[in-house]
């Protein structure tokens, strides 16, 4: 029985690595961005400005949303109102049509209460077995556009584009249009620069290529560059470690999120290049990054920036990117003029600018950072910090009890999620004179630098960045994308996750793409990393070096050979565990698609990203459909062992034993709070912003709206929220929990 022992063994003593601090880790290096000789960003303090000025200017979207409309609450969005999505990720026809909230109302236009959450509920919240007493498919997500047909836009003053617009469909009340939901709830982007991919299914490629999401997949990516000077060629761009860029390219062009349809990026960029940035928005004469461009000074505040976005894509980029003078390359719209170079390589400019400017929302000055740490174990001392006894006491079992149920097999690294790809290999790669932390308690690179030895391999963090891992799950052992994880949050159906397809219907999966290298389909692998993938480093055996039959692991009678025999660079150094560093050989792996097929299953339906966890407090409502308001629900959820049984639920659900220990929850309600960084809590630097002006609802209620919108008759008039402009020095009064903002 080796084999079974083999099988088992590591999910029986997986530890994980543990809660670390931020301070002094690494963003992930983006080659050829700012280094070389012929870098792409000239500039990078520009350049952050350029991304702060656009991820808040209103002007961005077709009728007055910005990306910071969705991402003003602690990077998340906390309104209440007009906030309902059908469920349309469903293959389920009710993700067509709304459903009644626990109220007894719901749908366009309501007003989000207390009472509505958890919208799955069990008669007992902590038992299962107690029968389901509330369901719906209808998502808690984020208001964005009217949408409409583009038509134009002015170069020079108003936010809202002009568009052929109507009442929608589906997002209407009394068929008086309202503005559409967005089909999944809007994570934070504060820290989101150290994820490999982002969106809740990954589609933002960690490659960015200049003018969409989709990385090396999209076949007609690429970017404009001077070559003489009289000469302009079309050329691909590879920027490695770029995700966020990627997913800046997908909202502004979104009919749900920011924009009308047909709009393209070069109407975008001939919209907004010869306007002052954010010229109806108040900036803090204070701001930590826009304060030297405001027209603002103390006691008077005043929209707008002393530049024009022309001037900072000209300070910031290589003059190859925007200096061209012809025009006739890039295309016109119609009965109108032809783009020029800048317009034409907007979507670059604004992707790689946001991503400069969200890669200093780092939350690095929570408590969990700020506190001593044992020397040896590098475990919280809580000690000096102002707690009582009784209180460290607490906190010291909330962070046990984390550990010990598992929660950081999938929350792994500093920042809380194994979706930290990059950042968390080379935080475990030795590397002298390399150290993170904070001065007092400094931790050295290497194989325990999250905790004890076997801590990161636990989790399937190793020095190589592995985008795949075979883990064990409800239905048995399964392949499965890094950082990404089925926890039964609600019907399987409902959203296929990381299971979907792109654009040109290829899987958006890293692992199903590996399989098809297994099988020696190499033509089907689109992303970098997928062929690199080492079997050794695997939580769960993919092939075993026995003579034993197996039926979900290839052995020796099948035909294995060593990982990295076809590209005669054998991968079996270093392993995390060097009986696993096997793979089938491609006749094997063929033959297991008729013979025994759990050999080469994934877990990809329904998995979603795992988010960090940091500032987890302000950050609600929770999981991919916003079902969540409260962080105790959330504990209640996973105490239950999730919402949904499925085969492609992961199985560390179903070992946690929280349900009959109310302190032991309290505790670890205790703990999520010291991810908490009070520069996020109050707005401080580098969290300051402008003014931003969000639609939060309509006039009137769900059922029944004032008609008479100003861009169109039929639609309805926005009720709005207004974020006052802040500066470095953030506000007296803390941002709350979602849960403050729901009415009774």
């Amino acid at each position: 029985m080796l084999w079974g022992i083999l099988l088992t063994a590591q999910s029986a003593t997986a530890h994980g690595p543990e809660p670390m601090p931020l301070q002094k880790v690494p963003i992930p290096p983006v080659p050829g961005l700012l280094d070389g000789s012929d870098p792409i960003v000239v500039n990078k303090d520009i350049a952050i400005i350029l991304g702060k000025a656009l991820f808040w200017d209103t002007s961005v979207g077709s009728d007055g949303m910005a990306c910071g409309s969705c991402h003003f609450h602690a990077g998340a969005d906390r309104r209440v109102k007009n906030q309902l999505n059908p469920g349309d990720k469903s293959s389920h026809p009710s993700g067509q049509t709304f459903e009644a909230m626990p109220s007894g109302s719901g749908g366009a236009n309501y007003t989000l209460t207390r009472g509505d959450f958890p919208t799955f509920r069990y008669n007992d919240p902590f038992n299962q077995e107690s029968g389901v007493a509330f369901a719906t498919d209808d998502v808690v997500a984020s208001s964005g556009t009217f949408s409409g047909e583009f038509a134009g836009a002015s170069k020079f003053s108003g936010t809202s584009d002009q568009c052929a617009r109507d009442a929608d469909p589906v997002f209407h009340v009394n068929h008086v249009g309202t503005r559409r939901v967005e089909p999944r709830n809007a994570p934070t982007v504060i820290n989101a620069v150290f994820n490999h991919r982002n969106f809740w299914d990954g589609r933002a490629n960690n490659i960015f290529n200049g003018s969409s999401p989709w990385g090396d997949r999209d076949p007609d990516a690429g970017v404009w560059v001077k070559v003489g000077a009289r000469n302009v060629v079309k050329e691909r761009l590879h920027l490695e470690n770029s995700s966020l860029a990627s997913l800046a390219t997908a909202p502004p062009l979104s009919d749900s999120e920011m924009g009308c349809r047909q709009r393209t990026w070069p109407d975008i960029g001939r919209k907004l290049l010869l306007r002052q940035p954010l010229q109806y928005q108040k900036v803090h004469h204070e701001d930590s990054v826009l304060g030297s461009f405001s027209l603002s000074s103390a006691g008077n505040l005043k929209p707008g920036l002393n530049t024009t976005y022309k001037q900072l894509i000209t300070q910031s980029f290589n003059p190859k990117y925007w200096s061209y003078g012809g025009i006739g390359p890039f295309g016109a719209p119609p009965g109108q003029a032809p783009y020029n170079q800048m317009e034409a390589n907007f979507s670059m400019f604004f992707g790689i600018a946001l991503q400069l400017y969200q890669s200093t929302l780092v939350s690095d000055q929570a408590p969990i950072d700020l506190t001593p740490r044992n020397p040896v174990t590098h475990k919280p001392t809580w000690e000096g910090m102002g707690k009582t006894p009784e209180e460290i006491e607490v906190l010291k079992d909330g962070f046990n009890t984390f550990v010990d149920n598992h929660c950081n097999i999938c929350h792994g690294g500093p920042t809380l999620t194994t979706a930290a790809l990059v950042t968390n290999s080379i935080l475990v790669t030795p590397t002298p004179g390399a150290v993170f932390g904070p001065d007092h308690s400094l931790i050295e690179y290497g194989p325990k630098a999250f905790g004890l030895p076997s801590g990161a391999k636990d989790a399937g963090i190793n020095r190589h960045v592995s985008v795949v891992i075979r883990d064990v799950i409800s239905g048995g052992q399964r392949l499965m994308d890094m950082g990404f994880a089925n926890t039964g949050v609600g019907d399987p159906d409902a959203d296929p996750g990381v299971g979907g397809v792109d654009d040109f219907g290829n899987p958006l999966s890293f692992s199903g793409q590996y399989v098809q290298y297994l099988l020696g389909n190499y033509s089907e692998i689109l992303d970098p990393g997928v062929t690199t993938v080492r079997s050794c480093d695997f939580r769960t055996p993919l092939a075993l070096n026995i003579d034993n039959v197996i039926p979900t692991v290839f052995t020796t009678p099948g035909g294995i050979e060593i990982d990295g025999s076809r590209e005669g660079i054998p991968r079996d150094q270093d392993c995390l565990n060097d009986v696993r560093k096997y793979i089938p050989t491609v006749a094997s792996a063929n033959a297991a698609l008729v013979s025994a097929p759990a050999k080469l299953a994934v877990a990809t339906h329904a998995a979603f990203k795992i988010p960090g966890l940091r500032n987890i407090e302000l950050t609600g409502p929770y999981m991919h459909n916003g079902s969540m308001a409260t962080l105790d629900e959330v504990i209640e959820f996973y105490s239950r062992f999730g919402n949904v049984n499925n085969p492609d639920k992961h199985s560390l659900v179903d070992s946690i034993t929280l349900a009959e220990n109310p302190n032991k929850r309290t505790h670890l309600l205790a703990f999520l709070k010291t991810l908490t960084d009070d520069r996020v809590r109050y707005e401080k630097a580098p969290f300051d912003h402008p003014e931003i002006v969000v639609p939060h609802g309509h006039t009137g209620d769900s059922q029944s709206v004032a008609a008479g919108h100003p861009l169109n008759p039929n639609l309805a008039t926005d009720d709005t929220l207004t974020i006052p402009a802040v500066g470095k020095n953030g506000n007296a009064d803390p941002i709350l929990p979602f849960e403050d903002y729901l009415e009774p």
